[in-house]
């Protein structure tokens, strides 16, 4: 009762302040008696006026901008007219600017407060995207206590809009401390949106409808989108430049996805309701994109995707039925031979009876970013980040304020260091509808210090500074190792198409496998902590490689920069194998030593005729007696694990040379542990 009271009075001073209005202005038409002596100027007006109607009900950006334009127009004639004010805003609304929407809702209301049945719900959106939550939450409550016939599917979402106003007070007195800057290198006059970036952050591709669009093609909202991209040079974007075809084509073409490593890239294309497909990038030509096929793309629409680190998951955006709203994010597993499985959804910690838009999975495998109008948004689609633990997917968080807005904020992509996010908005400041823009997580506050790294980051970006917000938030997590670097013969020093496989020794299995550019030889993979990593690089006529990467759960984000020289098979050549392990002071192979093992053996069965020397290598810790047996006991356990794989003896021989043959100073432990090493050498082909 006491509830039902103090609305009562709310309404009532609501419906006085109308009356006010209403006694200080008055609602002026678009006709003769009101403008006797400028007969002309009122045919031009009304005219200006249905056309303005037929454009703004044809809809489309572009449409509403010309709307817009004869409605103003018409309002320079007579300020005084509730619809032609209330037409404003609406357009206002529609657009890039929709915190000037607000005051020509006041004078419409003012004019006529029945000037339309949601004038008041309008209202609302127009305080709520200014941030005045207050008020538009009064606004709210007012449409709702209003008699009359109302549009109840909105009245069906006020509720939501109130709750999004109580969270957005909350998120805006607890702001992120952040830079967000206009990356205005690459923005222009007319929509930018959808970024994605190599892990490293070297390059990024974009979609946009521009002027030199594939085919010149036009809609109602502008020009057909297209697919650019930019590189990184000195710490700055370079020009973006149009990709061309084959991935544009004259129709619409946009971007929803790259790899880590830069080298594969997913398309969104209109048919069959909208499909994703997939194209790859050989040497610096990119293939014409192929369709994911019937697993991922249904008659329905398939909208965004991004690929996991380790190429094997796809998570990805649908309206495919049995979901739990509108638009839903799945993922799906890639088997041995190429092919999809059965689409999973993510289930209800993160779908909504809303719609979620886009998703980003972080290069450490774990930590999923997604754009929602459900869960705690404060407006609009908000960026919300989700860790996969335990298995199951944390309660997704709201990135904050002001990363989020009142508006859509969409499409966020991460470094794989966690100190950059991109994403793209239509916030105040933007060149023209969407912008990309990119956040500076700073970290927790701390004293400045003239040239401490923490200044350096925020400053490494050329982009206009829009905000500081001075509040703390701890850094996102990013426990994972970066690593690339090029690929050559080692006698020419030519690039090399190579395949690199990932293995996690604990597990003796390859969990990741990409292929080095056929142009640059270039490569990137990311290595997320707490895992023993073997990696096999492997090329046509060429002798294996071998890296180990045993990284703590603990490690936090490192790039490893590491170029790599295959070797051909000549008498002579050697191999360092470097993920063969024994007990400490015995021969005794252990486990993880199984694959390397395994790729030794598959290398003598390809080449029948090789012939190979295994040797066996200790520091210079302990006698030369003890390391001379040591040695050669460990090659021989090799010599008879390949023996007992069914590779003839008679192509095997194992010497042990102690610590004769250093290839790394033993004053030091990372010394000592480079010369404690299982190698193989070819002695005949």
């Amino acid at each position: 009762m006491k509830y039902a009271t103090i609305r009562y009075i709310k309404y009532c001073i609501i419906i006085l302040l109308i009356t006010a209005g209403q006694l200080a202005a008055q609602n002026i038409e678009f006709d003769a008696k009101n403008f006797p002596n400028d007969k002309n100027g009122l045919r031009q007006m009304q005219n200006s006026i249905k056309e303005a109607d037929k454009l703004f009900d044809k809809g489309g950006m572009a449409n509403v901008e010309a709307a817009l334009f004869h409605y103003l127009n018409a309002n320079k004639f007579n300020p005084n007219n509730a619809r032609n004010n209330y037409r404003i805003a609406l357009c206002y609304l529609r657009g890039q600017h929709k915190n000037a929407a607000a005051s020509y809702l006041e004078t419409a209301i003012a004019l006529d407060p029945a000037v339309a049945p949601d004038a008041y719900l309008q209202l609302g959106r127009a305080y709520q995207y200014d941030y005045q939550f207050d008020k538009a939450i009064q606004a709210y409550e007012t449409y709702k206590s209003r008699p009359g016939t109302k549009d109840y599917s909105a009245l069906y979402l006020v509720d939501k809009y109130i709750n999004e106003c109580k969270t957005g007070k909350i998120l805006v007195a607890n702001p992120v401390r952040v830079f967000i800057d206009n990356i205005s290198e690459l923005n222009t006059q007319y929509s930018e949106y959808g970024p994605v970036i190599s892990a490293d952050e070297s390059v990024i591709m974009f979609t946009s409808g521009r002027d030199d669009t594939t085919g010149g093609g036009k809609d109602e909202d502008g020009y057909f989108e297209d697919i650019y991209t930019a590189s990184r040079i000195g710490g700055k974007w370079s020009r973006a430049i149009n990709i061309g075809k084959p991935l544009n084509t004259n129709g619409h073409d946009a971007i929803i996805g790259l790899s880590n490593d830069g080298q594969r890239l997913f398309v969104y294309r209109s048919e069959n309701g909208g499909d994703i497909y997939e194209s790859n990038l050989k040497g610096d030509t990119w293939t014409t994109p192929k369709s994911l096929g019937s697993k991922i793309n249904t008659k329905y629409h398939e909208s965004n995707a991004s690929l996991s680190y380790d190429g094997n998951t796809l998570y990805f955006v649908s309206d495919q039925p049995g979901g739990f709203g509108g638009h839903d994010i799945y993922k799906s597993s890639r088997d041995a031979k190429g092919n999809w499985s059965e689409p999973e959804n993510l289930g209800p910690t993160i779908n909504t009876q809303y719609e979620e838009r886009s998703v980003f999975i972080h290069p450490d495998g774990k930590t999923l970013y997604f754009t929602s109008q459900g869960h705690n948004t404060m407006g609009g689609l908000d960026i919300f980040k989700s860790v996969y633990e335990n298995g199951r997917w944390s309660t997704p968080e709201n990135l904050g304020y002001p990363v989020n807005t009142p508006d859509d904020d969409v499409f966020f992509t991460l470094s794989a260091s966690g100190k950059h996010g991109y994403f793209s908005s239509a916030r105040e400041g933007s060149k023209g509808g969407q912008d990309l823009y990119v956040i500076t997580f700073l970290g927790p506050e701390k004293n400045l210090i003239g040239n401490s790294e923490d200044f350096l980051i925020a400053y490494q970006n050329s982009a206009v500074r829009e905000k500081i917000i001075e509040s703390a938030v701890a850094l996102p997590t990013a426990n994972l190792t970066l690593l690339k670097g090029v690929i050559r013969d080692e006698a020419t020093k030519y690039p090399l198409e190579a395949t690199l496989n990932v293995i996690d020794n604990s597990k003796n299995i390859v969990i990741a496998s990409l292929e080095s550019n056929s142009k640059t030889g270039r490569y990137l993979v990311s290595l997320p902590s707490g895992i023993n990593y073997g990696i096999s690089v492997k090329a046509d006529d060429y002798l294996f490689h071998s890296e180990n990467f045993d990284i703590p759960a603990a490690s936090g984000y490192q790039e490893v920069e590491k170029d790599i020289e295959l070797k051909k098979v000549d008498i002579g050549s050697k191999v360092v194998l470097r993920n063969i392990f024994f007990d400490t002071g015995k021969s005794t192979l252990r486990p993880e030593s199984v694959y390397e093992l395994t790729t030794v053996v598959d290398l003598l069965r390809e080449m029948p005729k090789l012939k190979i020397e295994i040797s066996g290598h200790t520091d210079n810790v302990s006698s030369a007696a003890y390391n001379q047996k040591l040695s050669e006991d460990r090659a021989k356990v090799v010599v008879d694990y390949l023996i007992s794989k069914g590779i003839a003896a008679s192509r095997l021989t194992y010497m042990g040379y102690g610590f004769d043959q250093p290839i790394a100073t033993n004053d030091t432990a990372e010394g000592r542990q480079l010369n404690r090493r299982t190698e193989f050498k070819v002695t005949d082909k």
